[in-house]
C-alpha cells in the first residue's frame, strides 16, 4: 500500500482528494493536516510513501515544505496539487524534486494518472517492474562503454578499429537511450566511492526525481549499479545510488 498525507487548509477539497486516493487500488490515506509547519514532524512519527501538498496554506508556503523535507533527508514523493501554476513557483519546486505538478482545477482522470505513476515508481523501487527484462552481456558491455566514454577493444586482427557505440536498442518500454546515458554517466561521473540520490542525479541530468529513480532501478538491476540505504534523521533510509559498472 501506497501510504499517502494530504495537506490542504480546505477542509472541502482535502476531503475530495481524500476520496479520490481511497478509491484507488493500491493507496491508503494515512493522514490529513491543513497547515505545513507540522509535515515534517509527522513523517518522523508514520511511514508515509507520498505527499499531496497545497503551495498556498496558511502557515508556510508548499514549496517552502518541499524544501524542509529535502533538506532533512525525506526522500518521500512530493505530488503538489495546488492553483499555483507561475513560473518561479513550478520552477522551484522541480528544482527541490517534485514528483508530480497538478494545477487545480483537474479532472478526477488527471488526478489518478498522476498517482499510478507514483506507484509505479514504488513498484519500480521494490524491483517488481514487469517491463525489466535481463540484458545481455554483449548489450551490458555497449552500455557501459557508452556511459564511460571508453571505445571498445578491437578484436585481434581487426583492421576497422573503435566502432560507433550505443545504448542497448531494446530497452523496457517507456525506457529512453539518450536518458538512460546521461544517467549512467551521472553516476560515473560522480567518482569512486560517492553515491547520489535520485534527486541529485534528477537535477543533473533535467529530468524529473521519478523519472531518475526509475532509471536509477533499471541500472541496479543490471548490476551496473548499486542502491545503498542511508539513514538519516527521520529514521527511513534515503536510496542512494553507487556507479559499479567499471
Amino acid at each position: 500500500m501506497i501510504k499517502t498525507l494530504v495537506v490542504d487548509d480546505d477542509f472541502a477539497v482535502a476531503r475530495m482528494h481524500r476520496r479520490f486516493v481511497e478509491a484507488l487500488e493500491g493507496f491508503e490515506v494515512v493522514g490529513v493536516l491543513e497547515r505545513g509547519a507540522p509535515v515534517t514532524e509527522f513523517l518522523a512519527e508514520h511511514e508515509v510513501d507520498l505527499v499531496l501538498l497545497d503551495v498556498h496554506l496558511p502557515d508556510r508556503n508548499g514549496v517552502e515544505v518541499l524544501q524542509d523535507l529535502r533538506s532533512t533527508g525525506h526522500d518521500v514523493a512530493v505530488v503538489m496539487v495546488t492553483a499555483a501554476s507561475e513560473r518561479d513557483t513550478v520552477r522551484r519546486a522541480v528544482g527541490l524534486g517534485v514528483d508530480g505538478y497538478l494545477v487545480k482545477p483537474f479532472s478526477r482522470e488527471d488526478f489518478n494518472a498522476r498517482l499510478q505513476e507514483i506507484a509505479a515508481l514504488v513498484q519500480s523501487a521494490e524491483g517488481t517492474d514487469p517491463d525489466l527484462r535481463e540484458l545481455e552481456q554483449a548489450e551490458i558491455d555497449q552500455l557501459v562503454r557508452s556511459a564511460t566514454g571508453r571505445a571498445p577493444e578491437s578484436a585481434p586482427g581487426d583492421p576497422s578499429g573503435p566502432a560507433e557505440q550505443h545504448v542497448p536498442e531494446r530497452l523496457p518500454k517507456g525506457f529512453s537511450a539518450p536518458t538512460l546515458q546521461l544517467v549512467a554517466a551521472a553516476l560515473q561521473e560522480a567518482g569512486a566511492g560517492v553515491d547520489l540520490s535520485a534527486r541529485e542525479v534528477a537535477g543533473s541530468c533535467g529530468v524529473s526525481r521519478v523519472s531518475a529513480r526509475r532509471y536509477l532501478e533499471f541500472l541496479t538491476t543490471q548490476g551496473l549499479a548499486e542502491l545503498r540505504p542511508r539513514y538519516g534523521a527521520a529514521g527511513r533510509p534515503e536510496h542512494r545510488y553507487l556507479w559499479t559498472g567499471g
